[in-house]
């Protein structure tokens, strides 16, 4: 039920770069001691990986709805101006 929509191709959070990928296949490789300092290291950055996606997603929605509102926000405006020109129209109107 908490599912977040991903809008249009944007990466899934939780899936990391091919490259990132491949690259923990070849740290798989080592042997022990030094795979297990690679590994520490590797998963920090596939975390920051997906963190730094998740960030894009955030801002990519939050730039969509910038703009939804500022058309609300323009379309507020224009109607508004039409009021007033109307109001302006029937008061002189009603002086003449």
């Amino acid at each position: 039920m908490n599912q977040k929509a991903i809008r249009f191709n944007q990466p899934d959070p939780d899936a990391i770069p091919a490259e990132i990928a491949a690259l923990g296949e070849i740290i798989s490789t080592f042997p022990y001691p030094e795979q297990k300092q690679l590994a520490d290291c590797y998963h920090k950055i596939v975390k920051y990986s997906q963190r730094r996606i998740e960030i894009l997603n955030m801002l990519t929605d939050s730039l969509a709805q910038m703009r939804l509102d500022s058309k609300f926000l323009l379309f507020d405006l224009d109607m508004t101006r039409e009021e007033r020109d109307q109001a302006i129209a029937q008061l002189e109107e009603r002086e003449w």
